[in-house]
């Protein structure tokens, strides 16, 4: 980010504005030099880069620019993920990831919106950012390829337990609508032998084909799910100590309530790479902070924002439940029940959502400056 002499000095450079509108079929792409009103629109087709590089010189020919003028671009932030964006920093472009869900909009019920109409806003409000304007959106902060690869580990083990999720559901379901209701664990198939329909008869035969089917297709998620767990805690017993990640995961295992798969998330999603310069910082990432709405005499708070990331937004919160069973004589868990212990079910809802701000905030200043939770267990 530059600083206000750096935006004061480039009034005297030649910058070259570039915003990307990327679908799966072809990508539109918004030249302006930031100080006409026209803006060069063209379509290549998606990912052609060497496409990309030409259509960047080809705008500084029309425009009248030197070679050496620095592009900066933008993207909003989707399927595609970060390769446009190193694909893009490869070729000195000075690229920005933006968070879709914080582009202004028109507010009105209909309105027009297409490809062409959406890359002149973004080079229009790219130009804005460029010029001071921070707040006219909000910019993502991209991951390296190996901080991105880290991921991968816990996302396919977070997926492989919702599909065993459904499996079992299914198989429930469907033995459900003969009136047989059944758990679904070891065993499982002995126990469908002897399983009859509501009328007394077996269970009719494609029915029953279909069923140790599913079961099947469960025990594969179950085999998977178990290799991922011990490859996760291969990688951990096998780091280097000189691996600052898996030293944080070290680290927040040693804290009474966080186990292994909880304290990976946190570190691999957030604290692993992720650099904050205060506590607000960090609860915005996480979408813990507060929304109200005060306008006229209308005054009333609307929730958190939800913003930030939602894998440890939900996981903080389920451990501020574990924390404070499990941390009982913590400072944090005292707070909590003087604050929010005699009141109502609503009300206990939401101070752990306020607890689990602050649990994250310890945690954050447990791993940076090695300052223990106060009144915090450790193993």
């Amino acid at each position: 980010m530059e600083n206000q002499a750096g935006r004061v000095s480039e009034n005297n450079a030649e910058y070259l504005y570039l915003a990307m509108e990327l679908s799966r079929k072809n990508w539109k792409l918004g030249f302006s030099d930031g100080k006409k009103p026209q803006i060069r629109k063209v379509t290549i087709e998606a990912g052609d880069l060497e496409a990309y590089r030409k259509e960047i010189e080809k705008a500084k020919q029309r425009m009248g620019m030197k070679e050496s003028a620095q592009v900066r671009s933008c993207y909003e932030a989707g399927r595609e993920g970060f390769w446009p964006h190193r694909a893009a920093r490869a070729m000195e472009v000075e690229n920005i990831v933006v968070d879709a869900a914080s582009i202004e909009v028109n507010r009105r019920q209909r309105r027009a919106k297409t490809d062409r109409m959406d890359v002149e806003k973004l080079v229009r409000q790219l130009v804005r950012y460029w010029r001071g304007e921070q707040d006219v959106w909000r910019i993502c902060r991209v991951p390296s390829v190996e901080e991105e690869d880290r991921r991968q580990l816990h996302r396919e083990l977070e997926v492989l337990k919702e599909e065993r999720k459904q499996h079992r559901v299914r198989i429930q379901s469907l033995l459900f609508t003969h009136g047989i209701g059944t758990s679904v664990g070891r065993g499982f198939l002995n126990k469908l032998e002897h399983c009859v329909c509501w009328n007394g008869k077996p269970i009719p035969g494609e029915l029953k084909r279909r069923i140790e089917n599913e079961y099947h297709r469960l025990q594969l998620v179950e085999a998977q799910i178990r290799e991922s767990k011990k490859a996760q805690a291969e990688k951990l017993r096998t780091a280097d100590t000189e691996d600052r990640v898996m030293e944080k995961v070290r680290k927040l295992q040693k804290l009474v309530s966080i186990g292994l798969g909880s304290s990976w998330i946190f570190v691999m999603e957030l604290f692993g790479w992720r650099r904050f310069g205060n506590r607000r910082e960090l609860a915005g990432a996480l979408g813990l902070t507060p929304t109200p709405y005060n306008s006229g005499s209308s005054v009333r708070e609307q929730g958190i924002s939800r913003a930030g990331n939602r894998r440890v937004r939900k996981l903080s919160i389920e451990i501020a439940w574990c924390w404070l069973r499990l941390q009982p004589d913590s400072h944090l868990s005292q707070w909590y029940k003087q604050r929010f212990g005699s009141g109502g079910a609503r009300m206990r809802r939401i101070g752990i959502v306020a607890m689990a701000r602050r649990l994250m905030i310890d945690l954050w200043r447990y791993l940076e400056s090695d300052t223990l939770p106060k009144g915090a267990v450790v193993r």
